[in-house]
């Protein structure tokens, strides 16, 4: 008799471990997917759309959920019974399980005041109209902030670079900053890649303020911690503060995370994982969140008898840096404080959001595939590494055209 498996949420994580799962366990998994969503919405792209490098991609549930033979649950996690093996919707159903995977992500709330906040498509909008200011000359100061606590703070990057690349080719001459509590930009991805960015942030004329916070000081006004250094803007950037999606029956942390253990089974509760923005692993990033969904998949395909040995998650951070001239790929190990920068893909497929099942699932949707979704194990390829030449203001590449081919344009090449 398969194994009754409840996934509740639709994003990168859900969606990555319905891929493994059945990839893995086939016909010893029933797979029904609760969430409250018409489709998948691949927010990383959209800090390129306020400048139409990119539109926003969608994809629909429904389809998904034919592909992959799951049922879909048009409703929304409200509850959890452990012992009963039984979770309620907001919509008052109640529905059974043998195997329940929790991947809800993070609520998203404004850090700063008197700030655009930008956390995805919905914050487009907002963006640009900023660019549209830029262009006409009427801003001519920016400040883009990673308020404390983010820890996934490359998206800010892309929006100071990508307006830095737009002032330039306006003919506007323009004052942008990013304020970081980092200690360097992109630290996480090791030494070369954050000198490396410091190096271009420069060459754009964005002036980096590092290791301090900002807080509001006014209207336009902008004070530095721990300096007590005042910037004056036109407009401010920010990006948003996350907290979890607590669920009643389930434990949580003082901030709404789920803890979980490495292989993402949620801390004292048999037969319930948890992956994603929504647990209590700090870095909130696509990547890492299909890597939680594959650990939390292959433990319970063992549970399902499948032939699987569970891997417990090790976190591989892998990043696409929109740089307003192409794109660099970034690569690390997180904690052994090395990296890898590259002006060309350093997995395949080359996408934002790196999932070893969902990035070739997508791909193949993308380019109009039909019939079954991708099945085997994708491997990932260690390409010759390329120094990132630096130049600022080489013309822009369109972003769809940079992650769809087999060798994207080194940065600064102008191509």
């Amino acid at each position: 008799m398969p194994l009754n498996v409840l996934i509740a949420g639709a994003g990168p994580a859900g969606l990555e471990a319905a891929l493994a799962l059945r990839d893995l366990a086939g016909e010893r998994v029933r797979i029904a997917l609760l969430a409250p969503d018409e489709e998948l919405v691949y927010r990383p792209l959209s800090v390129a759309d306020p400048f139409s490098l990119a539109l926003v991609r969608r994809y629909p549930l429904e389809a998904i959920a034919d592909d992959l033979g799951v049922e879909r649950v048009v409703d929304r996690l409200a509850s959890v019974q452990p012992a009963a093996r039984v979770v309620r919707t907001a919509g008052g159903r109640e529905l059974g399980w043998d195997a329940l995977l929790v991947a809800l992500g993070a609520r998203a709330e404004p850090a700063l005041e008197r700030a655009t906040t930008f956390w995805g498509p919905g914050d487009a909008d907002a963006v640009r109209g900023l660019v549209r200011d830029v262009e006409g000359g009427y801003t001519r100061r920016v400040a883009f902030v990673v308020p404390p606590g983010v820890t996934w703070s490359l998206p800010l990057y892309e929006l100071a670079l990508l307006t830095a690349a737009r002032a330039y080719e306006s003919g506007i001459r323009i004052e942008l900053h990013v304020i970081t509590p980092e200690g360097a930009p992109l630290g996480l991805f090791g030494t070369q890649a954050s000198e490396s960015l410091a190096d271009l942030l420069d060459e754009a004329g964005v002036q980096l303020h590092a290791g301090v916070s900002a807080r509001s000081a006014g209207a336009g006004v902008l004070e530095l911690e721990p300096s007590g250094k005042r910037i004056e803007v036109d407009r401010i950037v920010a990006l948003p503060r996350l907290h979890g999606r607590p669920v009643d029956g389930l434990p949580a942390d003082a901030n709404g995370f789920i803890p979980v253990d490495e292989h993402a089974q949620v801390r004292g509760v048999d037969g319930v994982w948890a992956a994603g923005d929504a647990t209590d692993f700090p870095l909130k990033q696509g990547g890492i969140a299909t890597q939680q969904a594959d650990a939390a998949a292959a433990a319970i395909a063992a549970r399902a008898g499948a032939p699987v040995e569970p891997a417990p998650f090790r976190p591989l951070l892998r990043g696409i840096l929109l740089t307003g001239q192409g794109a660099w790929w970034l690569r690390s190990q997180p904690g052994d404080g090395a990296g890898e920068l590259a002006g060309h893909a350093l997995w395949w497929p080359p996408s934002k959001i790196a999932g070893r099942w969902l990035s070739p699932y997508l791909s193949a949707r993308d380019e109009g595939a039909a019939g079954e979704p991708p099945r085997g194990t994708p491997l990932e390829v260690r390409l010759a590494h390329s120094d990132a030449p630096s130049g600022a203001h080489a013309s822009t590449v369109r972003v769809l055209d940079v992650l769809s081919l087999e060798q994207p344009p080194r940065p600064g090449s102008g191509s």
